[in-house]
């Protein structure tokens, strides 16, 4: 794609960056067949390629970008199919949170728009606020058909009920069973912990199981993705840099192998805090070191490697769904269905494992009826397999999935738990397997 910013403009690191991945874009359009909101709405604007001729054109104009500009760049997903299916490697992700940053600072936005995502950045990235929050919405939840629109998406994603914190989450070091192989960093997150704390438990348990000692640094908090993808980059960089000083401590103490992530849209923002603080020389060498460190549960599972006497304690279907941001964002495909098998459950997974299922961390409260057309359209997928439990790696998956589905849902890593020795998933009690 041909560009025409100024000298002065590419004096401008992000500028230089943006314009680099739009020259790469040729123009083919294999990217419109993957993207889930063409897909759904048929409007070129709402396709990667569309959005990216509307940010070559804002970027090179600067300023306020035009009112639809910002409607079709808010309608993105950032699922990142289209990065997969590109064959020229257009890094729409960077361009996209480039146009974000951007419209943030250069637009504004009507005062109930920007009302809610303060609230949103003041209460998703602090576990103990949010708590507080999702107190408010399951006692208003039994009111959510009064409302439309956001308000209604926000009370019917509030869960029935909310486990209490795990003490897994506080700072600490978990001590490795037996021999001590590996030693890591777990980032306990910030929604997931209050939505589930099981994950962290179930990760905890089976590393320790393994022989890794299993860390949650003092002072590692929310990835900053949910500000990022906002556009907020103040909020979303005091993030990134507060776990780079986490782990970069934890590395010059008794160091550390890797750095595990069990929730995936996390951990594609986290390999990218090389990136973010590639221009900040006082961050720029210790943000590339924890992201060249990091790696997804089943990423580490794999290379470390399940016990040979691992089951499935029971004859258990299990769809797995691909969350994007593992399946798009970090290439990992394969090595949860694998490690599933090998752990002895039957595995399947459903049509279209390409498309999102709209959670895309706020999109499901910021465009909720988008969202809920790709939720139908996921959940009609997953039916079809018939399955006795669906696993995932990402808590705004499972969290969009559940909300539709009589169907538990739980994260890869608590089966793999299960088949190694640990409890039954509190959300398996109730089930009974009868195909096979």
């Amino acid at each position: 794609m041909q560009t025409s910013f100024s000298l002065a403009q590419l004096a401008d690191p992000a500028i230089e960056r943006s314009n680099e991945i739009l020259r790469a874009c040729v123009h083919c359009g294999f990217c419109t067949a993957t993207c889930p909101t063409y897909v759904t709405l048929g409007d070129e604007r709402d396709s990667p390629r569309g959005r990216i001729y509307m940010i070559r054109e804002m970027l090179e104009t600067g300023g306020a970008p035009a009112p639809q500009v910002v409607t079709h760049i808010d309608r993105c997903l950032s699922c990142l199919s289209c990065m997969t299916t590109c064959p020229a490697s257009v890094h729409y992700m960077h361009l996209v949170d480039h146009a974000r940053a951007h419209i943030q600072e250069h637009h504004t936005r009507g005062f109930m728009d920007r009302a809610l995502r303060k609230l949103l950045a003041m209460l998703l990235p602090h576990p103990n606020r949010f708590r507080l929050a999702l107190l408010g919405a399951m006692a208003a939840r039994p009111l959510a058909g009064l409302f439309s629109g956001r308000m209604k998406a926000m009370l019917e994603l509030a869960p029935k009920s909310l486990p209490g914190p795990s003490p897994v989450d506080r700072p600490q070091a978990h001590r490795a069973e037996g021999t001590r192989r590996k030693r890591v960093a777990m980032l306990a997150g910030c929604a997931q912990q209050v939505l589930n704390p099981a994950i962290n438990e179930s990760t905890v348990r089976l590393l320790t199981r393994l022989g890794v000692e299993v860390v949650v640094a003092k002072g590692a908090g929310c990835c900053g993705a949910l500000t990022h993808h906002m556009g907020l980059e103040d909020e979303a960089f005091a993030s990134v840099k507060a776990n780079v000083a986490a782990w970069s401590q934890e590395m010059a103490d008794e160091g550390l192998d890797a750095i595990v992530i069990n929730a995936s849209g996390c951990g594609t923002t986290v390999k990218d805090y090389g990136f973010m603080l590639r221009n900040d020389p006082d961050w720029a060498e210790r943000a590339a070191k924890v992201s060249a460190m990091t790696q997804d549960i089943t990423e580490f599972l794999t290379d470390l490697g399940l016990p040979d006497d691992a089951y499935a304690p029971e004859d258990l279907a299990v769809t797995y769904h691909s969350a994007c941001s593992l399946r798009h964002g970090q290439k990992i495909v394969d090595p949860p269905k694998l490690l599933l098998k090998g752990a002895g459950f039957r595995v399947a997974e459903a049509a279209e494992p390409h498309l999102c299922c709209g959670s895309a961390g706020t999109y499901n409260i910021m465009q909720p009826e988008i969202a809920g057309q790709l939720k139908a359209r996921k959940i009609a997928n997953i039916a079809r397999t018939q399955p006795d439990v669906i696993a995932a790696g990402n808590i705004g998956c499972m969290t969009q999935i559940g909300s539709g589905m009589d169907v538990p849902v739980v994260h890869t890593v608590e089966l793999l738990d299960w088949a190694t020795g640990g409890p039954k998933p509190a959300a398996l009690e109730q089930v009974s397997p009868v195909r096979r």
